[in-house]
């Protein structure tokens, strides 16, 4: 084939913990379900408040590694809106022009 290669398309998969998780979500789950874990044990379950703030961190970091469509997780998604809206964004222009039907060649 003329040293052209073809990428699978889920080559990236085989290098995600059960092909959809990286080591810190893994870690930043497990966190979320030990700490709730741990506040159902110390935390007197017997209103709704006092369970809802002991499952807490285990839904929401739950919610954080969820899978999504065209991303990796919510977390991703949510950095990436963090990046895009705090650092200054810088395209450059690797491209070509046409000017009145003729091609502009000055740089």
């Amino acid at each position: 084939m003329d040293n052209m290669y073809l990428i699978p398309a889920n080559s990236k998969k085989s290098m995600l913990l059960f092909g959809l998780f990286t080591k810190v979500d893994l870690a930043l789950f497990l966190i979320g379900v030990g700490l709730s874990l741990l506040l159902l044990l110390i935390l007197p379950i017997e209103g709704l408040l006092f369970a809802l703030i002991a499952l807490s961190p285990g839904v929401i970091c739950a919610f954080l590694v969820f899978p999504v469509p065209n991303y990796h997780n919510i977390r991703t998604i949510i950095k990436l809106g963090w990046e895009f809206y705090t650092t200054r964004q810088k395209y450059i222009w690797r491209g070509w022009c046409y000017k009145d039907g003729e091609e502009d060649d000055k740089k």
